[in-house]
């Protein structure tokens, strides 16, 4: 039953002033914290807590973020039909993706500082919160007649921006609410929520564009984000506390970030293995971003269309098979497995001049993605101190996304002006590439996603043979407690916070 509020105040008075008799002598400001510690415990507060709890607190949030996903999925398919209508050029879809995709690089040691140093639901509902305040900013232009291309530049600038907040705060968060042995399942969730995103969000919003326009579908997209917003006010997150040297230290970002990079780079097994995720991302962006002009050099929009569908549903299937098998217990041989399937979906991707091969290919590539994807996250989070995952993963994000957008600037001159016309010369080089990948326009993306598969292949054999990454789970010991020295349970004063 809960105290009046008067009560509760002198209760709590009382209570602090009991647990300061029992205090050895101190410094100040070290015993200032020890009383508040100390109290906050007594009275179920304490924002330190060591162990993982469970998956309750982690499936609101997954759920609140999940309806906010697909709104934005609404928006952004949406804005893409509308710039192509005002524009009828692909130049602007480029500059929108790497309005996207930069700030995310630029802030993320500020992003990961202000995860591990701020409460990590705070830092999410305020990232959430400036996302629905743009969304209604562009849906006011719109209906006043005043957006511009630049305007939606600008959108996507901000967006990425406190995507790039909230995205280590969420990633922190979990190592602190699900157990070690969950960390893949509940990574694997993760990867299908953006399956379902990818799924239904196209498919609604062009049933919602003939009916209420890109109007409407904005404000249903500002409306979605107060599920988010309101999953995150009713939960507690645990938030892990800072090394006192880490309170004081001067220049906040500088300091963090360095702490990050270090952290890492003190870990063979590690940067090492987040070198290897670069690449990966670098070569299945460089590839798969020139999916649309592939299948549409030999095939109609709708034949488009279709094979996205077929890609989104395997990324589902395969998002569900992640969070149902949470993975083997020793991580590292089935990731570099699921990277050379990866490789393999590139092959079969470039190497037939068929959608139907392209269908195939990127299926299966959809299909372990997310499996890749959730080991790897699973990998870090069981082997990262949680109070440094926000910097630390912060960082990661970094490097990993450093090369998509050097992927996205190269890959559409490189077919261009290099592989599609070396393709189609007489030679007998591009005689035997024809003879292996088949002739005509698009031949030369086939040919460079062939090449991403079998640099791919080439990465996965070097991450095989060296023992830091290969032997990272035994060489590296875990952050968090084992399955064994855990018990979940879902204590009330955990998953619930009071109002």
């Amino acid at each position: 039953m809960d105290l009046p509020h008067d009560c509760a105040a002198n209760s709590s008075k009382n209570r602090m002033i009991r647990w300061t008799k029992h205090l050895p002598p101190v410094a100040e400001a070290d015993s200032r914290q020890l009383i508040a510690d100390s109290f906050y415990k007594e009275i179920g507060m304490d924002e330190s807590l060591p162990a993982p709890r469970g998956m309750k607190t982690f499936l609101i949030i997954w759920l609140g973020e999940l309806v906010s996903m697909i709104g934005s999925g609404l928006t952004s398919f949406a804005l893409g039909v509308w710039i192509f209508r005002e524009t009828r050029q692909a130049t602007p879809f480029t500059i929108t993706m790497l309005f996207n995709t930069i700030p995310r690089i630029l802030l993320s040691p500020l992003a990961g500082s202000i995860a591990d140093r701020w409460s990590r639901r705070w830092v999410m509902i305020l990232a959430d919160t400036g996302n629905a305040l743009v969304t209604l900013c562009a849906a006011i232009l719109l209906l006043t007649g005043n957006l511009e291309i630049w305007h939606i530049y600008l959108i996507a600038l901000f967006n990425s921006s406190f995507a790039a907040f909230q995205e280590p705060a969420y990633t922190a968060s979990i190592t602190m609410l699900v157990p070690k042995k969950d960390l893949a399942r509940a990574s694997g969730l993760m990867q299908m929520g953006q399956a379902v995103e990818m799924l239904i969000s196209p498919v609604l919003a062009g049933a919602l564009f003939g009916a209420i326009g890109l109007n409407g579908i904005m404000f249903i997209d500002f409306a979605t984000f107060f599920f988010a917003i309101a999953a995150l006010v009713v939960v507690r997150i645990p938030q892990p506390k800072l090394a006192q040297e880490e309170k004081r230290s001067g220049n906040l970002v500088w300091h963090d970030a360095r702490l990050g990079w270090n952290y890492l780079t003190s870990r063979p097994g590690l940067i090492g293995l987040l070198s290897y995720f670069a690449l990966v991302n670098f070569l299945l962006n460089f590839a798969v971003v020139l999916q649309g002009p592939l299948v549409l050099s030999m095939a109609s929009a709708g034949v488009f269309g279709l094979v996205q569908t077929v890609s989104g549903v395997g990324m589902l299937a395969g998002s569900i098979a992640m969070s149902a098998w949470g993975g083997p217990k020793r991580r590292m041989p089935a990731l570099i497995g699921l990277i050379l399937l990866l490789a393999l979906s590139l092959l079969v991707i470039g190497g037939w001049p068929s959608p139907i091969f392209v269908a195939a290919g990127l299926s299966i590539m959809m299909f372990f993605a997310p499996m890749a994807s959730g080991l790897s996250q699973a990998l870090f989070q069981s082997k990262v101190e949680p109070s440094v995952q926000g910097r630390v993963f912060a960082i990661r994000g970094m490097i990993a996304r450093s090369m998509i957008p050097l992927a996205f600037l190269i890959s559409g001159p490189l077919a261009d002006l290099i592989f599609e016309p070396w393709v189609q010369r007489e030679g007998a080089a591009q005689g035997f590439v024809r003879s292996i990948i088949g002739s005509g326009p698009g031949r030369g993306i086939g040919l460079m996603f062939v090449l991403s598969g079998l640099t791919l292949i080439l990465a996965s054999f070097l991450a095989f043979i060296n023992q830091r990454i290969w032997r990272l789970e035994e060489e590296l010991p875990d952050a968090l407690p084992s399955a064994e020295d855990e018990a979940p349970v879902e204590p009330k004063s955990l998953d619930i916070e009071p109002a």
